[in-house]
């Protein structure tokens, strides 16, 4: 199937809060939760669309004619791209019955790996959510990368327990879940962490932690103390907290206060090659993409995700040959103006 015929088909697989939109850029589903949409007030979904339109490209086709190069290296794994596959939960509830979080994760997590790249996978009140993505990650060289709400201290080292006795990959926390009802009332230490907790949970992992939801140089300085061996900028807490900025706002200041020590992943609104290009022209290491990959999951499985991922590399590839950076190493603040 086509990437067009795979997004018709996913109307009517999809809903009734996701439309399948031809642009996933957070204006048809609104301010709906549950659902897609986020939390009034301030259309953040739509906020983070927008903000990377407001960044153009500046082509330069005055060099060296050269195949772009999109692999990237992290924690000593090679990927096709610095593209992965952002951490989504309650698929029933958001996006209609076709898949729970089990049967999504089971097709996302061995077609990500077997492509070239990982898929991040939510985390719930059930622990077996978690559980049954290990299993999925441990038939692919235990690629993949479970995010771990911000529970209390000893409900996350059980869950590290699970992941340091299986070798997984990567392990990261959304901690910009804390404001979520059920880590509310969840005592004692539920929801946020201070740097000393963080050090607690990273030294206890076995295996790279990256740190979900940071949103301030300031908070970008707190999980570098707190041992984090990446982060990722998002504000998926936007859902629970409306009025926030937009991760291309605030991704500059924070790839600058990082300065190289730790990869930076950036998160929201990213629905191109082009995206993608402009992400890492602001100081991202790599993205993350996760509700529009959706629909085509939901209609077509493993070759939706295929077919969505083929369409993002293809313009993130024509975008480096257009703008003289072969290489992603090429790709820097020069290759944009912002307005």
């Amino acid at each position: 199937m086509t990437y067009n015929e795979i997004l018709q088909a996913a109307r009517d697989q999809v809903g009734p809060y996701c439309k399948a939109c031809p642009v996933c850029d957070g204006r048809a589903c609104g301010n709906t939760v549950p659902g897609p949409g986020c939390k009034a007030p301030n259309n953040t979904a739509a906020r983070n669309y927008a903000k990377w339109q407001e960044v153009l490209v500046n082509m330069d086709t005055l060099c060296p004619n050269a195949v772009p190069d999109t692999s990237f290296r992290l924690f000593g794994w090679n990927f096709k791209a610095p593209i992965f596959i952002a951490p989504l939960g309650s698929l029933k509830l958001h996006y209609g019955d076709k898949y729970d979080d089990f049967a999504y994760n089971s097709i996302l997590v061995p077609a990500a790996a077997e492509y070239g790249v990982a898929a991040f996978t939510g985390d719930g009140v059930d622990p077996e959510i978690m559980k049954s993505s290990v299993r999925d990650m441990e038939k692919v060289q235990g690629i993949g990368i479970p995010t771990i709400k911000p529970w209390n201290l000893e409900a996350v080292f059980e869950k590290l327990d699970i992941l340091n006795a299986k070798g997984i990959f990567a392990a990261a926390m959304d901690v910009d879940g804390a404001g979520l009802p059920f880590l509310k009332a969840m005592n004692p230490n539920a929801g946020s962490k201070s740097v000393e907790e963080l050090r607690q949970i990273t030294a206890y992992a076995k295996m790279p932690f990256i740190v979900k939801g940071i949103m301030t140089p300031a908070g970008a300085e707190k999980a570098i103390q707190g041992g984090a061996a990446a982060i990722v900028v998002s504000n998926h807490g936007g859902r629970v907290q409306g009025g926030v900025p937009a991760t291309a706002e605030v991704l500059p200041a924070i790839a600058k206060t990082v300065a190289g020590r730790v990869p930076v992943f950036v998160d929201g609104g990213i629905r191109s090659g082009t995206d993608v290009f402009r992400a890492l022209a602001l100081g991202a290491d790599a993205v993350l993409i996760g509700r529009p990959l959706v629909p085509f999951v939901y209609a077509a499985g493993a070759e939706g995700m295929r077919v969505y991922l083929d369409k993002i590399i293809a313009e993130l590839r024509d975008t480096m040959t257009m703008c003289g950076a072969p290489t992603l190493a090429d790709i820097g603040p020069d290759n944009i103006t912002r307005f």
